[in-house]
């Protein structure tokens, strides 16, 4: 969970919002992934069975055509993903060699990046534990410097300052509509940072996602549930205490990654450095983390027969090698469009924040109907009303980030989900010719899939939505 997002966390949630509406939002947010992270957590100890939950869940409780939807939506999400870390490093590199990287989607960037997606291609073909190794030591080196922001910022920002039009409405925030500035309402202001806060809690399923590799089943549940512990108190920290550092109209225009500009005003230069070193040890093991789950996802989906077998190799060292080169290649291709991308960092993180959507909307209505059809009983002797009321609260909380998120990005989500429909095809071809390629129910589902792209369509040809 704590890769490169965290260090633009500041800039991020007060884009257009003050601190009490960024506290609501977190809370919210909070609450939410609880609910979700318990899902998860709950339903990896009742089915480890459902190895790469992520996925297993959706298939096992709605069928396999909602199943290979769930596993082609995460799968494209870790993909884009590891290309928005790929601009938010470029960025960081930019702050040592000014103008060489600008905005983290020129030339040079979209050169460096893809030498990256190549290393580590190669980097996790050597195997899971070597690659696991890496990441561990990542990991620890890069909550140095997010523990040294908190520390440094909880002794020497102004507290005083943190009241200071606490609502964002005395003077009112303003942001720009076509062309002329309006005032942010409160409530829009709390929905502002959601997306941002759904895009730092991506990969609270991780251990799941990995459960297959685990020597011990029940660490999963508890990786997941500390994990999201952990990471609420970090986010809410670091998206806070800047605000004791400069107003909210000042914190909005910080350069991303923003923990550099905000630590900088405080202690200097050396903070600035500080900050961008990390984030460059944080995007570099984040990455190698989220190329092994954008290998792991179509590799047991081949082996489950969701997705094609071919899907399904192993090389020597058991890494998943099909499932690694044709995801390279994809991250390559998404490589390639963010040059022509205004905002190439933005996009990046909102279309892969609402591409994990489907992932965690049926893994908790996975979990409301065994709750509801009595097959929890089955697994568990206890526990059942606090299940289903996790699995509730996290399906409404997925659609209220749909709610709250930019149209023009929810608008992909079914788009990038239809494209998946070849390889669906092709899984289903090789399971043999008298069988049908959609059941009953399946044909119903896809036509809600391709009304939703009507939909789309039609809004993008009359102007309402654009990308």
């Amino acid at each position: 969970m704590l890769g490169g997002g965290v260090f633009s966390l500041p800039q991020n949630t007060a884009a257009t919002s003050a601190i009490g509406p960024v506290l609501i939002a977190w809370i919210i947010a909070g609450i939410g992934i609880y609910f979700i992270a318990n899902s998860f957590r709950l339903l990896s100890d009742l089915r480890p069975d459902l190895q790469a939950g992520v996925y297993m869940y959706a298939q096992e409780g709605f069928g396999s055509f909602i199943g290979f939807n769930v596993a082609w939506g995460y799968w494209l999400m870790t993909a884009f993903g590891n290309v928005a870390f790929a601009v938010i490093l470029m960025d960081a590199f930019n702050q040592f060699f000014p103008g060489v990287f600008t905005d983290g989607n020129n030339l040079n960037s979209i050169i460096c990046g893809s030498v990256l997606i190549w290393g580590y291609n190669f980097l996790v073909l050597s195997g899971t534990k070597v690659a696991g190794f890496i990441n561990t030591i990542g990991t620890i080196a890069k909550l140095i410097p997010l523990v040294l922001f908190v520390v440094l910022l909880g002794f020497l920002i102004n507290y005083s300052q943190l009241l200071t039009n606490f609502w964002g409405t005395a003077p009112h925030i303003f942001e720009k509509v076509n062309n002329h500035s309006e005032s942010v309402s409160l409530m829009s202001q709390i929905l502002a940072p959601m997306t941002v806060t759904l895009w730092a809690f991506i990969g609270v399923e991780g251990a799941v996602v990995l459960s297959g590799r685990a020597k011990n089943k029940k660490d999963v549940g508890k990786a997941t549930l500390l994990g999201f512990i952990i990471a609420l108190i970090i986010y809410m920290l670091m998206s806070v205490l800047p605000f004791g550092v400069m107003p909210q109209a000042e914190l909005a225009q910080v350069s991303n990654p923003s923990t550099a500009g905000v630590l900088a005003k405080v202690v200097g230069p050396w903070g600035e450095w500080l900050m961008n070193i990390g984030l460059i040890i944080s995007v570099l093991a984040g990455w190698l983390a989220w190329t092994m789950l954008c290998a792991e996802i179509p590799m047991v989906a081949g082996q489950k027969g969701t997705f094609p077998q071919a899907f399904a190799r192993t090389n020597k060292k058991q890494a998943a090698n099909v499932s690694l080169w044709v995801s390279s290649f994809v991250m390559q291709a998404a490589m390639l469009l963010v040059y022509f991308s205004n905002d190439a960092w933005n996009t990046m993180y909102n279309i892969s924040a609402l591409m994990v959507v489907p992932a965690y909307i049926t893994t908790t209505l996975y979990m409301v109907k065994i709750c509801l059809n009595r097959q929890y009983d089955q697994y568990a002797k206890k526990g059942r009303g606090l299940a289903l009321t996790s699995g509730v609260l996290g399906a409404i909380f997925c659609l209220f980030i749909l709610y709250a998120s930019q149209i023009q990005y929810v608008a992909l989500v079914p788009i990038l989900l239809t494209c998946g429909l070849p390889v669906f095809i092709w899984s289903r071809k090789e399971k043999g010719k008298n069988q049908p390629i959609l059941q009953n129910k399946e044909i119903i589902y896809l036509a809600l899939l391709l009304l939703l792209d009507a939909i789309v369509i039609g809004l993008l040809m009359t102007g309402r939505i654009s990308l």
